[in-house]
């Protein structure tokens, strides 16, 4: 397998979420390759998969090709995201849907309740791939919407989709047959990976976080999670009464703090410690010192500050620009 390195266009961030500078926006060099033993795989196949599919997430599946890949989220009735995806064809009769793995079951089993009539099957197929991720010189060459986020390609036997980038890295993911050995390149730790995501603003939904959010309140109709063109779904109504009434009061913002932070912690303002104004979604080490984190957060406490880890007199929490720019219209 040979491996290039691949030109990745950053969105512009947006100057009204750059609250803070990062103390470790000074990145090391991000180049190589890391294990994903947190994600797992949902398997739809039958001449109705994408059919199915298209009924249950929130993504276009009915007219998605072998050249893009697919940001989706699956809702309950209220359009609270019950789990998070990048979902593919392997074929025209063959779906996979990554996501993460504490969830897997209970989404499979949530999913595997709707496929009644339709000629579809579900499996949990994460023991038939190996998963990696790929940063900076690992990537690898995708001929079609070469610097697009979501654009896939073949490669032998494998897949490759590009992720939204991470400070400017370039990020892929790599789902291969099982017993495939790790493309070449420098091993790079999981936490270090983890960390990538956090800074690449787009939130996968675990455990802790399960029916916390719609899905704007993670900016996915931002980072192409959400078509509001397609037909019906779970929760659909609600989600486009979020986008469309000037409802949504919470978005997500990159944050970080000198203490440690995991999904479901809550941030608070300075001024109230009656209920939390935040949420952490998702957060990692970073390279150099304390935490970063993926936070949906209520907008007027960001525009307050003084956000506070824990309680109102925990660690202060400072925002960090966004790296893509938010969707005025759809």
């Amino acid at each position: 397998m040979i491996i290039q390195r691949m030109t990745t266009t950053t969105p512009h961030p947006s100057p009204s979420l750059a609250h803070s500078p990062s103390p470790s926006s000074a990145m090391t060099a991000l180049n190589g390759v890391a294990p994903l033993s947190h994600l797992g795989i949902i398997k739809i196949e039958g001449e109705d998969a994408a059919k199915f599919v298209h009924s249950q997430l929130t993504q276009d599946f009915s007219l998605l090709d072998l050249h893009t890949a697919r940001l989706a989220a699956f809702c309950s009735a209220k359009g609270r995201m019950q789990a998070s995806f990048i979902g593919f064809k392997r074929s025209a009769t063959v779906i996979l849907l990554v996501c993460s793995k504490d969830l897997l079951p209970t989404t499979l089993k949530r999913l595997s309740m709707f496929v009644m009539r339709a000629k579809a099957k579900l499996s949990d197929a994460t023991g038939e791939f190996e998963l990696f991720g790929l940063l900076g010189d690992a990537t690898q060459i995708i001929a079609d919407n070469a610097g697009l986020a979501w654009a896939r390609a073949d490669i032998d036997a494998s897949t490759v989709v590009n992720l939204y980038p991470a400070d400017g890295v370039s990020r892929q993911l790599l789902v291969a047959p099982l017993g495939t050995a790790a493309p070449p390149g420098t091993a790079v730790s999981p936490e270090l990976w983890l960390w990538t995501e956090v800074r690449s603003a787009v939130a996968t939904i675990s455990t802790p976080v399960f029916e916390a959010f719609v899905p704007q309140m993670l900016n996915y109709e931002s980072v192409g999670g959400v078509n509001f063109k397609k037909g019906c779904y779970p929760g659909q109504e609600i989600v486009a009464r979020s986008q469309f009434r000037g409802t949504l009061k919470r978005r997500a913002f990159v944050v970080h703090a000198d203490t440690a932070m995991a999904p479901g912690d809550e941030i608070f303002g300075a001024d109230d410690d009656s209920q939390p104004v935040a949420t952490v979604v998702q957060a990692a080490p970073a390279p150099n010192e304390g935490f970063d984190a993926i936070v949906s957060a209520q907008l007027t406490a960001v525009e307050r500050g003084a956000l506070h880890h824990g309680s109102p007199h925990g660690a202060a929490v400072h925002v960090l620009p966004l790296p893509y720019a938010l969707l005025d219209d759809i």
